[in-house]
């Protein structure tokens, strides 16, 4: 099956299993994909990830991260840059998520990696999306 945008797929299928309360969520794999679950897992919203399979069949498990009275730690996330319109930011025009309480997932020179690191780094590039 091909979509003409799997990371907004991505974020799709995780926001509704997050609000449906699942534990776990499987998804076609990608290296984008392992790089922005990489960043989720790091930053304490995702419990883990794991890839399984091999080629065509090869899926990213992801393991979603509740409060004790149930709420999911994952409030939100907005795709921003599409296919139809890239968004890119200098590295001085990085923006801050709910003035730094969420993050950014920015593509770099560098790779994919959080706002904060693209303002250390002084790099700028694709937002890919906002999580909060």
């Amino acid at each position: 099956m091909s979509l003409s945008d799997p990371i907004a797929d991505m974020l799709t299928r995780i926001r509704n299993a997050s609000s449906a309360g699942r534990e776990m969520l499987e998804l076609p794999y990608s290296n984008v994909k392992n790089e922005i679950a990489r960043i989720l897992k790091r930053e304490g919203y995702i419990i883990d990830y794991t890839d399984e399979g091999e080629k065509t069949e090869r899926k990213l498990r992801l393991f979603l991260k509740y409060a004790p009275d149930g709420t999911p730690l994952l409030r939100g996330l907005r795709r921003i840059s599409r296919p139809g319109r890239r968004r890119y930011a200098a590295v001085d025009e990085m923006p801050k998520v709910l003035n730094g309480l969420g993050i950014a997932i920015v593509s770099t020179s560098a790779g994919i990696v959080t706002d904060h690191e693209a303002r250390r780094n002084k790099t700028g590039g694709e937002i890919f999306c906002y999580v909060w």
